[in-house]
């Protein structure tokens, strides 16, 4: 016996849950028989997704079944060189089916290779989101373009942010692209009922969703059979009017806008918008509201460029706006 023998499991475990990532822990369980059956134990678990989904996919080749496939080829090659077989159906190939054998997963972290949002060029938007079965928030922060106070065009008084109907078509499409990431978590979240919290970002920084353990427990319900059926017939009632996507509930928006905002080492933001989104149902008191838009911004964009824009924009005027389901 060697000196590694002697190391406990729990500390081993540790070790594993520190590296995380799914197709460094395969190759792991390739190392001897005690690898093999502890990483399957992990607690924390990165799923990375390596391949950038084409826009020129076959009609066939919905988001989520490229999604599928792509995160199935990466972990593929890992254990075997010979070709890789079709997959007919995302039903027979899954995230969910990938972490099948992971059954004490409590934290989990999925990273997309790139964003969803198609903006104009220049204009950077960037979200986080919180959902349970629906969504639970949303804090949105956009800006036109970020410039240096050397460049010219800082003195002219134009709406920079292409006005309010820029500024809701930048909102929308991040609600769009959140309630579409939260379709892709259906099957995982049925799995891996041992969950506390569930993650799914992209590298490029765009979009952040976040479940945290109480809005794990809201998706599952108290009757997990009965919840299982009821879901079912949402999705039947709601066939053939939107499949690829979690419907976003009737909202509040409280939005926030300066046409130029002075951040640190003289540089602008300039149409710079922060907008909170809740649903209808959940709004209450305007200084608690406000209150808690304040919370979730410097939560969602804490530091940096963004958090000084958000610090900027949290002290000036707000207006609300609502917005049915879709």
């Amino acid at each position: 016996m060697d000196g590694f023998d002697r190391l406990p499991d729990s500390l081993i475990l540790q070790i594993f849950n520190s590296v995380s990532d799914i197709k460094t822990l395969i190759r792991c369980r390739a190392v001897c028989k005690r690898f093999n059956s502890l990483v399957p134990q992990s607690e924390s678990l990165l799923l990375k997704v390596d391949c950038v989904i084409s826009s020129e996919s076959s009609d066939d080749d919905s988001f989520l079944v490229a999604f599928i496939k792509s995160v199935i080829k990466s972990l593929h090659d890992l254990v075997s060189p010979k070709p890789l077989p079709s997959l007919p159906s995302p039903s027979q190939n899954s995230p969910a089916q990938i972490l099948h054998g992971f059954d004490k997963v409590r934290n989990l972290e999925i990273e997309l290779p790139s964003g969803d949002l198609k903006l104009e060029k220049g204009a950077v938007v960037k979200w986080r989101a919180e959902f349970g079965k629906t969504l639970r928030s949303c804090v949105i922060l956009g800006f036109r373009r970020i410039r240096d106070s050397g460049e010219g065009g800082v003195g002219g008084e134009v709406d920079l942010a292409g006005g309010l109907k820029m500024r809701v078509v930048w909102t929308i499409s991040a609600l769009i692209a959140a309630s579409a990431r939260h379709y892709l978590l259906k099957e995982v979240v049925r799995e891996q009922r041992g969950l506390e919290r569930l993650v799914l970002r992209d590298r490029e920084g765009e979009g952040t969703l976040v479940m945290t353990e109480s809005g794990l427990k809201e998706w599952w319900g108290r009757n997990g059979e009965e919840e299982e059926e009821e879901e079912e017939e949402e999705e039947e009632e709601e066939e053939g009017w939107e499949r690829n996507r979690t419907r976003v509930p009737s909202v509040r928006m409280r939005m926030r806008h300066e046409p130029r905002v002075e951040l640190s080492g003289g540089v602008w933001a300039e149409g710079a918008t922060l907008v909170v989104v809740r649903p209808s149902s959940a709004h209450g008191e305007v200084e608690e509201e406000v209150r808690e838009d304040g919370e979730m911004a410097r939560e969602a964009f804490g530091g940096g460029v963004c958090g000084e824009a958000v610090q900027a924009l949290l002290k000036g005027w707000s207006y609300v706006l609502e917005m049915n389901s879709f």
